[in-house]
């Protein structure tokens, strides 16, 4: 069906002419048929469609991409970007609410539909920018020698087993218990000194003190203090968050207020550590500060708990939709009290909200070589305070940067994973242990294209984890599930109106123990005969890639040859 004509209605680069542009509009009719699948255009102001012709040598996209954008006066506005090949089958896609909306493709001669819906127009017309841009020059990977992974699944006997989409992990440093969350179910796994995992139920309920938990979830999380040990497990259900937590590795819960505001309509966090000085501190023996974070239709907030999670204050916006989408990250805080709450999409680029006054007042700090993604992007605090983000990259690639200055401004910002010839991404979680070091996780795939198209993307996923010992120089970085497939075909990110391939749903989690070990917890979609060779089954079952061998993120535990850890003076 023929859609609305851009101005000028065609254009092209090339490698002596890099860059054309287009406008249309004013658009006053919203296009939301791109929730379900493909935006449906043919009627009045439903679609822009722009021809691109792409003209370059052979080798070019060697070092150059497409960069396509698409942007508008009104921040409040919102309008979704497709890009089509010489058959009209949908290639990429930039559906958010980020302004502008940004696609990166490799550098090839092609003839392409660029395609605007007006998602929320409110009126306003849009400006598109075809460009052929030079890549950035990535450091080469790091020379370490990787870590080793060992996978342990929850057994079938567990509820929600196979239930475990963005599940959530915390380590209680003192017992050694790993704590996982997915859907109502709070798993506690415990390791021999073999390594072989021990799984059991610990979700709160009526008997262990707790009988609003375990009962009905839209968006579960968990969070485990690495201070004082305390779990926190939390459901969403409508805008009302039940929240329990325990400090005995789910022997015994304890109910609270759940979040102390309006939980929003999705992506809720919790997180928690010490409060920064100089403001309102504890109001109980418990020392920490725990924030409850969500995003709401035109915002973002988080409120603060000074009394061990019981309770908490007021709501404080961190953004609003003038300043990015609202779909955030987990919230994690620095050892000095900084909060930070990443957002894969505020203007043209990735970010990090940041508070230094214990929540009273937040600020947002772009990653001005990022692009906005598909998959939240995910921070990791050192113990220094240097700060590691992770992301994917509007072209589907693994990136990540460091600041050590609070997110003002951004360094060795790089890929990794390309040396293993990973080119799509999602899910990327990142954790730090010493200042220099860092871990950063994601489920990847070495099968290039549109990860999203159900019927076409053939690539097959497996996790991922890329370790830095200088400070993010540079990476090294290790298939952690060489033999077993975590998918096979495409993953939707695109939310509810999904099909049966958003089976591992929005984000994995990652955290580490007493010793730095690096601990993934993540949803394992191919199994059965489908992870020897078989069929796709889109299975979500609980899993967990522990570090088995090889340096960890505390240097006082480096490996040594023997495999085993050394063990300083008054260390765990």
């Amino acid at each position: 069906m023929s859609a609305d004509a851009a101005t000028p209605a065609s254009g092209s680069v090339s490698d002596t002419a890099p860059t054309t542009t287009w406008s249309a509009g004013p658009f006053a009719v919203p296009n939301v048929t791109g929730t379900t699948g493909d935006p449906t255009c043919g009627d009045p102001q439903l679609c822009d469609d722009f021809a691109l012709r792409v003209s370059v040598p052979s080798g070019y996209d060697a070092g150059h991409s497409l960069r396509i954008d698409v942007k508008w006066p009104n921040a409040a506005a919102d309008f979704d970007l497709y890009v089509l090949d010489a058959g009209g089958r949908e290639i990429a896609a930039s559906a958010s609410s980020s302004d502008p909306e940004t696609v990166l493709l490799p550098a090839v001669s092609a003839s392409y539909t660029v395609r605007v819906a007006p998602y929320a127009p409110l009126g306003d017309s849009f400006t598109g920018t075809a460009s052929l841009v030079a890549n950035p020059v990535d450091p080469p990977p790091s020379t370490a020698t990787p870590p080793a992974y060992a996978n342990s699944h929850a057994p079938d006997g567990i509820a929600d087993a196979h239930n475990a989409g963005e599940p959530s992990i915390g380590v209680n440093r003192s017992t050694g218990a790993t704590m996982f969350q997915a859907y109502t179910s709070t798993l506690k796994v415990t390791y021999d000194a073999a390594g072989t995992a021990t799984w059991q139920d610990k979700s709160a309920n009526a008997a262990n003190g707790c009988p609003q938990g375990s009962l009905t979830s839209l968006d579960p999380i968990l969070f485990t203090d690495p201070r004082t040990n305390r779990t926190f497990e939390s459901q969403l259900a409508g805008k009302t968050a039940l929240t329990c937590y325990t400090d005995d590795d789910g022997g015994t819960w304890t109910p609270t207020a759940g979040s102390g505001i309006d939980s929003g309509v999705d992506h809720q966090t919790i997180g928690g550590g010490p409060f920064a000085s100089g403001g309102l501190g504890a109001l109980t023996s418990y020392p920490n500060a725990v924030y409850y974070c969500s995003q709401d239709i035109a915002d973002a907030s988080c409120a603060v708990s000074r009394d061990g999670g019981l309770t908490y204050g007021p709501a404080v916006p961190m953004y609003s939709l003038l300043d990015c989408g609202g779909l955030h990250g987990h919230v994690k805080v620095a050892p000095d009290g900084t909060v930070y709450v990443p957002n894969k999409g505020c203007g043209g680029n990735q970010a990090v909200a940041v508070s230094e006054d214990n929540g009273q007042t937040w600020s947002v700090r772009k990653n001005p070589f990022s692009t906005p993604g598909d998959s939240d992007p995910s921070v990791g605090v050192g113990a220094g305070g240097t700060v590691y983000m992770g992301y994917q990259n509007s072209d589907g690639t693994a990136r990540i940067a460091v600041s050590h200055d609070k997110g003002k401004t951004w360094l060795y910002d790089q890929k990794v994973g390309a040396d293993l010839g990973v080119k799509n991404i999602v899910f990327p979680v990142v954790t730090a242990g010493d200042d220099n070091r860092a871990a950063f996780a994601f489920l990847g795939t070495t099968t290039g294209g549109n990860y999203q198209d159900t019927d076409n993307f053939t690539g097959v996923w497996h996790l991922y984890v890329a370790t830095t010992y200088d400070g993010g120089q540079s990476w090294v970085t290790v298939d952690a599930t060489p033999t077993d497939p975590v998918q096979k075909g495409s993953i939707c990110t695109g939310g509810t109106t999904c099909g049966k391939d958003r089976n591992l749903l929005d984000f994995n989690d990652v955290t580490i123990d007493a010793r730095g070990r690096v601990l993934v917890g993540y949803a394992d979609g191919c199994t059965g005969a489908c992870a020897t060779g078989g069929a796709q089954n889109y299975d979500a079952l609980a899993t967990i890639a522990r570090q088995a061998s090889g340096n960890t993120l505390y240097g006082a535990y480096d490996a040594v040859v023997t495999g085993k850890h050394k063990k300083p003076k008054g260390g765990q």
